[in-house]
């Protein structure tokens, strides 16, 4: 079975991407294997987004913070399993509840079954994710724990909306930094601590990688409204058709300009198809854009800020391309 692509990074070195693709390719062994269940229905149910596809991002930086240890530490490959088995537990859920039709390019779990089994199968996910942890000792098993409190609590978050008092663009934020942050920050930690990595190597890992967990869907905020077509791997105005508030939207619904009193109307719930490219161009002009990629570069800064007192390696190298790249692929 071939190695899965490693996610493009400028200025990785030719050693770390064999390091990177060897140890995808065990990731993607364990992966498939880990999900077999003596039920064939189970298996099927389990592959079907492992088999659709995806880049392995949150495994590849399991394995790129395992750089600063001993990269070959025996529970480092276990470790982005899990990760990424969690990562797919979430997306059977997250089709749930967005009664989404499409996954990857492919029919999604609750679509091509129902609801029920898309839920039961990232239930199965997540209990396969815990029976590799249980051999990865209790700091890590209480390190994902606390991880998967963070993922809930941010959905929940979401859910509900910001309350009453609240200020919408730190709900926002904050839910960000929950959902996906949290998740991108264990993949940091989680190399970094079964490699043997020193312990201020390993919060700075953390901290740098849920910064640019943030700032990742921030740019994807940015590609919703800038991204003049499909290359990006966003439909232009997917967010708004669905009424999501991304930042740009916050930060026009919370001004009281009247030049934006239109683009207000529009933004006000979900955007009727006929009004889309009118708040496209409108949107694309707004100042808002410009204080939303501002908080991206924000975000990428601190984790540049993190990755700069690492030790100079490849790795460090690759992170901070990552950096870039996050604040560049924005437009």
């Amino acid at each position: 079975m071939a190695a899965p692509p490693v996610v493009d990074l400028p200025l990785v070195d030719e050693r770390l991407a064999q390091d990177l693709a060897a140890g995808l390719a065990e990731v993607e062994k364990l992966l498939r294997s880990s999900v077999e269940s003596e039920d064939a229905f189970v298996t099927e149910a389990s592959r079907h987004l492992i088999e659709a596809g995806g880049k392995r991002f949150r495994a590849m930086l399991v394995l790129l913070a395992a750089q600063f240890g001993t990269q070959d530490a025996p529970g480092v490959v276990p470790g982005a399993v899990v990760i990424e088995l969690t990562h797919l537990a979430t997306l059977y859920h997250d089709d749930v509840m967005d009664e989404a039709p499409v996954r990857r390019g492919s029919e999604s779990a609750n679509a091509r079954w129902n609801n029920t089994v898309a839920i039961l199968t990232g239930d199965y996910l997540f209990a396969q994710a815990s029976e590799i942890l249980a051999d990865l000792g209790p700091d890590i098993i209480r390190i994902q724990a606390q991880t998967f409190s963070r993922l809930v609590r941010g959905q929940i978050r979401e859910t509900i909306g910001p309350r009453d008092g609240d200020d919408p663009v730190r709900h926002y934020i904050e839910v960000l930094a929950d959902k996906t942050g949290s998740l991108i920050a264990t993949s940091g930690r989680f190399g970094a601590l079964l490699s043997g990595a020193a312990p201020d190597v390993v919060e700075r890992l953390a901290s740098a990688c849920e910064a640019i967990g943030v700032a990742w869907q921030l740019s994807d905020d940015l590609l919703d409204v800038a991204s003049e077509s499909t290359e990006s791997g966003k439909t232009p105005g997917t967010d708004l058709r669905e009424g999501i508030r991304t930042l740009p939207v916050l930060y026009v619904l919370s001004g009281d300009d009247p030049a934006d009193a239109r683009l207000r109307e529009l933004l006000s719930g979900p955007v009727a198809e006929d009004d889309v490219e009118e708040t496209l161009a409108l949107l694309r002009a707004n100042p808002a854009m410009d204080r939303a990629r501002a908080e991206l570069v924000a975000w990428a800064d601190r984790a540049r800020a993190d990755l700069a007192g690492l030790p100079d390696i490849p790795a460090r190298a690759a992170y901070l391309a990552l950096c870039d790249y996050v604040v560049e692929r924005s437009g």
